[in-house]
């Protein structure tokens, strides 16, 4: 009898058009779906937390799936990473509730944004990061961030994913961090339109740069139309950093206050 699995994957998106499977592009979906298949010889379909688009990373994307596997999860886990490409690794597997599905039992998700400074280009960090030679204002980035805070409507900056018409959010969370010469943006929220998180750091940074106020950031979003946005942040600083989910009552890839040590050894690492 099939069980419920639920795992969590890392993963550098840069060769991928993204997460979700397409015809004859190299996906994630598509991948952790052929080496399932390889291992259990079974058409297995796998559901993620996060649908990352072409280009974007993940530290914590969730998962589940269905299949028939006769030994231990631990076995799968190293038969998975044994087949994978080195680009994309299972960090967890475990069983799952019945009922556990990794984006409809998904109560928040948290992205990280990172942008390089510096005047001079770092290409080992550029893999990961938006290179911006200016200075940037964070203060007033942070302050035009906070009024996305609550119940958002966020039709000016992505399109619902389900094609639906609903664009309002509940962000839980919209702040700036600075270390060393990496900024990083953490946005928290129950779920994401697409192409939001890139959107909306593409505003802040002109904010940032002195060309658009904090009071035009505002009316951006209530002109609910991305045609008077800025153009969206390049999908190479983005990460899908962790999922929380009410039955676990902690996020998939560490909590809060350690979030920051993990990202500063994940910059140390690229560069």
């Amino acid at each position: 009898m099939a069980a419920n699995y639920r795992a969590v994957l890392e993963y550098d998106g840069t060769n991928y058009a993204g997460f979700q499977v397409q015809a004859e592009l190299p996906t994630i979906q598509g991948t952790v779906e052929a080496a399932l298949h390889k291992i259990t010889g079974e058409a297995v379909r796998i559901a993620g937390a996060g649908r990352t688009d072409a280009g974007v990373h993940a530290r914590g994307q969730v998962i589940s799936f269905r299949c028939g596997w006769r030994h231990s999860a631990m076995e799968m886990q190293r038969a998975l990473n044994a087949l994978l490409p080195a680009d994309i690794a299972v960090r967890e597997l475990a069983p799952a509730a019945d009922d556990f599905h990794a984006r409809y039992s998904a109560i928040r998700r948290t992205y990280i944004y990172n942008i390089y400074q510096d005047t001079v280009r770092s290409p080992l960090r550029e893999r990961y990061a938006w290179h911006i030679a200016a200075e940037l204002d964070v203060a007033a980035m942070q302050m035009a961030a906070t009024s996305l805070l609550g119940a958002t409507d966020c039709a000016a900056f992505g399109q619902d994913p389900r094609g639906g018409e609903s664009t309002m959010r509940w962000i839980y969370s919209a702040r700036w961090q600075a270390e060393a010469h990496t900024l990083g943006f953490e946005l928290t929220a129950d779920a994401f339109l697409r192409g939001m998180v890139r959107r909306i750091v593409g505003n802040l940074v002109q904010v940032g740069l002195g060309q658009m106020t904090a009071v035009r950031f505002s009316e951006i979003q209530r002109l609910r139309s991305p045609a008077h946005s800025a153009p969206p942040a390049p999908a190479r600083g983005l990460c899908l950093w962790f999922v929380q989910y009410q039955d676990d009552g902690h996020c998939a890839q560490g909590s809060s206050m350690t979030q920051g040590v993990e990202r500063e050894n994940v910059y140390r690492q690229s560069g």
